[in-house]
């Protein structure tokens, strides 16, 4: 098996190998420990500093900081940086909002957007009936480089394992709202200490419990339909070959006579 094979998948990625028979693990679709340290780090020290010092520009300059010496450090030991790089440009967008804004509690706002932005996009999905989830993670899966309209039919006439993508949007749809209705109030109230852990508590340990979730409503569908898919094209060989054979047999007669 080769490195590429071996990687660990994370995110919507581990989902797309739910039907492959491998081994799932939550930590590892989450970005493996070290992953979630550098996630959560930023926008604990974000908290805690503003909490403890009052002092929001020495919170920005800190949290700044730290987001750069984590991309500083994968690079220095050769590791892939793109975790980090889009942390570090998450919190880099937070930190710049509530530097200009002069207040703490717009480090979160890019939060809000993002979540509202998900619950209109996987909404939109639902109503032409084409689940969000299942699109991410069927392209993942199998990239559509031509015959778009075969593709999508491919999964979506799957009734079983459409329902489950349909679950799985309407899961994520949930998690998005549930952030912002008890966020937004704290955000409102200028609840700083108690919207940074509130953001905490709801960011990485719901992600993970909704990656979990997630693999359990659509393991078993997506393992039979790329079952039933590869025994289709099994058949189809195997028609071919009979095929090949009977011109053949027909071939021999016709020499005979």
């Amino acid at each position: 098996m080769t490195d590429q094979n071996q990687k660990k998948r994370t995110g919507m990625a581990s989902l797309a190998a739910a039907g492959e028979g491998e081994d799932f693990s939550v930590i590892d679709a989450i970005g493996g420990p070290r992953g979630v340290i550098e996630s959560m780090l930023p926008g604990v020290l974000f908290v805690v500093l503003f909490v403890v010092t009052s002092n929001l520009n020495l919170t920005i300059g800190v949290s700044a900081a730290l987001a750069v010496l984590q991309v500083v450090i994968r690079l220095v030991q050769r590791q892939s940086v793109m975790g980090a790089l889009s942390g570090l440009i998450a919190v880099g967008i937070c930190l710049i909002w509530a530097w200009q804004s002069h207040e703490a509690r717009n480090y979160y706002m890019f939060g809000f957007l993002t979540n509202a932005a998900y619950i209109v996009l996987l909404s939109f999905t639902l109503l032409i009936r084409v689940p969000g989830l299942g699109l991410m993670v069927e392209f993942i899966r199998t990239i559509p480089t031509e015959h778009f309209r075969a593709w999508l039919h491919g999964w979506l006439d799957d009734k079983p394992l459409r329902r489950a993508y349909t679950i799985v949007t309407v899961l994520w749809i949930g998690v998005f709202a549930l952030r912002l209705i008890v966020q937004v109030p704290l955000y409102l109230a200028d609840s700083v200490a108690l919207l940074g852990t509130a953001r905490l508590l709801m960011g990485i340990p719901f992600w993970a419990l909704a990656i979990w979730v997630s693999y359990l409503i659509i393991a078993t569908p997506l393992h039979r339909h790329i079952a039933a898919a590869k025994a289709a094209a099994g058949g189809g060989k195997d028609g071919d070959s009979d095929g090949r054979n009977s011109g053949d047999e027909g071939d021999n007669a016709a020499g005979q006579a």
